[in-house]
């Protein structure tokens, strides 16, 4: 691909071989950064745009390093013309702890994008935590037979999202009860039942798994607390794909070491990364990964095609999707 802002607005198609250009685009002027990412242009060259450099005067900005954010405050200090940004993850308390996010612009976030590959993993978590597979893993001699089947046994997954719909496919063949909890009743379909947040407590207990997948707001903050966990089977194991502020660390590393609960299977940690030493790893009934689940070859091919849609419908001027409320 070329480099954004550096020579023609030809990109090369993924997957087609050195050479093979697509036509550039004539629509708005959208620009890649903090650095170039062939899937994010050739997305916006298929969703109508142009790709142009930031500093050829972009109407939006497609951000892929969610990381970066001092550097994408200083890219949009200087460039009121940026109108729309696109945020690179699904959860987007980073860019509003970074103060990057203003009521002048449309922000959208990559929600939907990781849905796949992060459900996978919330299964992959609960499933080696009732076949009690790290300690298998580790193990130098046979070892006495145990392991939980989920085949039948409950469900509760908090939050509605993509990753809870996807979740809830991938465990029918399971014949699994799912009771999903959001913030309102409404029903799930797929879910067995639906409650609302404030009847929490009610959907942890009788629960095998319990799997976090909501987003990270004050709301939430420290939503699986002391009272929360002790609501909880004591044989039941929590999952947690969403934000690692969402469990409150310090009564989770309590409830293992009294054995509480059955364990716990974190992809996110508060803090994150989970310093060496941290009470966390001694646990024996834990396993930790350090934020993989979205990371598969199975997300830029879907961010691809989300991008691309987004993008026709910012050439289009139709209202986008995944849009960032402020006040949320």
């Amino acid at each position: 691909m070329t480099a954004p802002g550096t020579g023609p607005r030809a990109v090369t198609a993924p997957g087609t071989g050195p050479g093979a250009v697509t036509a550039p685009g004539t629509g708005p002027r959208v620009a890649v950064g903090p650095g170039p990412a062939p899937w994010a242009a050739e997305a916006i060259v298929r969703g109508g745009g142009q790709v142009v450099g930031l500093d050829e005067d972009p109407a939006g900005l497609v951000w892929t390093d969610g990381g970066a954010m001092d550097a994408l405050r200083s890219a949009l200090a200087t460039r009121p013309k940026i109108s729309w940004v696109q945020l690179p993850q699904a959860g987007v308390e980073r860019a509003f702890q970074a103060g990057v996010v203003d009521r002048q612009r449309r922000w959208t976030s990559a929600k939907g994008a990781f849905a796949e590959p992060v459900a996978e993993h919330a299964l992959a978590l609960i499933l080696a935590g009732l076949r009690q597979l790290k300690g298998r893993a580790r193990a130098r001699t046979w070892g006495e037979p145990a392991g939980e089947s989920l085949f039948g046994r409950p469900v509760t997954v908090v939050g509605a999202g993509g990753i809870a719909t996807v979740l809830m496919r991938l465990l029918e063949p399971v014949r699994t009860p799912v009771t999903v909890v959001r913030r309102h009743a409404e029903p799930v379909p797929g879910a067995a039942r639906t409650l609302s947040s404030d009847r929490l407590t009610e959907a942890l207990a009788g629960a095998r798994a319990v799997v976090l997948t909501v987003a990270l707001t004050p709301q939430t903050r420290g939503l699986i607390g002391r009272a929360e966990l002790a609501a909880m089977e004591p044989d039941a194991w929590l999952v947690n794909v969403a934000r690692g502020g969402v469990v409150d660390t310090e009564a989770l590393t309590a409830a293992l070491q009294q054995g509480q609960i059955g364990g716990a299977g974190l992809d996110v940690t508060d803090p994150e990364p989970l310093p060496a030493g941290h009470p966390l790893w001694r646990q024996p009934g834990l396993l930790i990964s350090p934020h993989v689940g979205g990371a598969s070859s199975a997300f830029f091919p879907r961010a691809d095609r989300l991008m691309a849609a987004q993008l026709a419908r910012f050439v289009a001027g139709q209202p986008l999707e995944n849009v960032v409320k402020p006040s949320a």
